[in-house]
This record gives structure tokens, C-alpha cells and sequence, in this order.
């Protein structure tokens, strides 16, 4: 069973949820899909490590055997392509390795070569096999990471994985979502939390993925969250409340649940809870 943890921004908690989870699992997979700021190794802190660097084609032209048609500027969707002074023009850190123009070039005139844009880590913490996908800086996307960081993930459907997203809702956590089981929303107490899991909901439930919430640094007073959930009808699984034992051992980059027996209980409980809901 794969379970997404999401959040409609970063700094949210979804690290905090996904890491916990994955460690009172026991036996489980952590999948780090927050190619842009992957943390959840600062915490797990996994040994034995493995790096697979990850690559995508980029086009390189023939100018000799160019002769300026523009068909692989007009099909060019995203401006990667421009054609001045008789010289074609690739702008590599646009480029989407679509493939596109080398099809529509009737002078075969480009090549494909590769270009590195990140790296995936993998490795072990206990009995959780952590697995980060790491984004070079500057680069346009990490989806081609992230798919590969999916890859293989349905051999074993008996082994818990819990896949932690990247905040908000482009199209790379749609990508990260897709092949979930079920989505665990994690929500801060705010008017502004309760707008981000607004938007993460509907992107969710568009996807027809079941849900649950989880609301984090829970404190006195009004809880718009907590009020979004229950207009529509949306499960709470669980509440965090606002702890500054937990900030300080987040702080210091350790897992709550090995370093704290009351936050080991309460992690234990929101699994049953996540597992009850995912398989009725």
C-alpha cells in the first residue's frame, strides 16, 4: 500500500507525518518525492547509501545540416528553441526533452545527448528503506526524478510505503499522487492553512484518491481547518497539538517516535486509524 502525505505548502508538517509513519511502521519504504528541499534523510540519517544520478536528453543540432525551416521552433511549446542569424538556438534550461524536435526535423539534424538533474539516494535507517530524489539547483523539473523514483514500487504491495510530496498542487505532485492509495492532507490552524488544504483537497479529490486529515501545531482558539473539514464532511485522522519538546527534537534533525515513548503511542494510533480508513 502506497500513502501520500501532502500539504498545500512546505513547513506544513508532511515531513514530520510521512517520517513518523514510516518509522513506527516497522518493516516500510520512505520515499522522499520533495525533489526541490528533500529532508527527510536529515532525519532518517540512512546508511549504506546508493546514488543513481538521473539524466534527461537534451537536443543538440547540426547546424551543418540545418537549413532553417523553423518546424522545430513553431512545434517547440516552450521556447527551448529559437532560430536567429542562421544559427539554431537551444536553450537547454527550458528544454522539456520532449523529443519533439528531433521527430518533426525533416533534415535529421539533431542529436540527443545527456544532461544530469539530480540524483536519487537510497539507503537504510532501522527497518525503513529510505529512498530521496535531490533536484540539482536551477533546474526546470523534477518529475523525470520523481518517476524514477516511483519506478518499481508496486513489486511489493505487502510493504508499506509512505511517499512524501512536494507542497502545493502543480503538476509534480499530481505526478507523485497518482499512483497513491490513499492521501493524508496535513493542515495547520490557520485562516491560511485552511485556504492551502482547500486546494490541495480539490486537487485530491479530483483525482477520485480517498483522504483523511491530520492538523498540526493545534492550539487554543478558532480552528478554520478543523471547520473545512467538518463542512465537508472530510475525516480528521488525527491532532497535533502545538509542542515545543516536539519542535526542539525536530530541531535537532531526530525522529520523534524513537526519542519520545508519548509521540511513539500517538504515531502508532494515527497508522491504525490511516489503515482503517484506507482499507474499510
Amino acid at each position: 500500500m502506497k500513502i501520500a502525505v501532502l500539504s498545500g505548502k512546505g513547513g506544513t508538517g508532511k515531513t514530520l507525518v510521512s517520517v513518523n509513519l514510516a518509522e513506527v511502521a516497522g518493516q516500510a519504504r520512505y520515499l522522499d518525492c520533495d525533489v526541490e528541499e528533500p529532508n527527510g534523510h536529515l532525519f532518517f540519517k540512512p546508511g549504506d547509501l546508493e546514488i543513481e544520478r538521473v539524466a534527461v536528453k537534451i537536443p543538440v543540432v547540426d547546424q551543418d545540416k540545418c537549413t532553417g525551416c523553423r518546424k522545430c521552433v513553431d512545434f517547440c511549446q516552450f521556447n527551448a528553441l529559437a532560430y536567429i542569424r542562421e544559427e539554431l538556438i537551444v536553450f537547454e534550461e527550458i528544454c522539456h526533452s520532449c523529443g519533439g524536435c528531433v521527430l518533426v526535423c525533416p533534415e535529421k539534424a539533431f542529436s540527443e545527448k545527456d544532461k544530469e538533474i539530480g540524483r536519487i539516494e537510497r539507503g537504510v535507517s532501522g527497518q525503513v528503506q529510505v529512498h530521496s530524489g535531490i533536484m540539482n539547483t536551477g533546474e526546470e523539473s523534477g518529475i523525470p526524478i520523481i518517476d524514477r523514483l516511483l519506478e518499481g514500487q508496486d513489486d511489493d504491495p505487502d510493504l508499506l510505503t509512505f511517499i512524501d510530496c512536494p507542497p502545493g498542487t502543480s503538476c509534480i505532485v499530481m505526478e507523485t499522487v497518482a499512483g497513491a492509495d490513499y492521501c493524508v492532507l496535513v493542515a495547520e490552524p490557520t485562516i491560511f492553512g485552511a485556504h492551502n488544504l482547500a486546494m490541495v483537497y480539490q486537487l485530491v479529490n479530483l483525482m477520485g484518491k480517498p483522504l483523511g486529515v491530520v492538523l498540526n501545531k493545534i492550539q487554543e482558539g478558532d480552528n478554520p481547518s478543523e471547520a473545512f473539514c467538518l463542512e465537508k464532511g472530510l475525516p480528521i485522522l488525527g491532532s497535533i497539538p502545538f509542542d515545543q519538546k516536539l519542535g526542539l527534537i525536530n530541531s535537532k534533525g531526530e525522529i520523534a517516535v524513537r526519542e519520545d515513548q508519548g509521540y511513539r503511542i500517538w504515531f502508532e494510533e494515527l497508522l491504525t486509524v490511516i489503515l482503517e480508513e484506507a482499507c474499510p
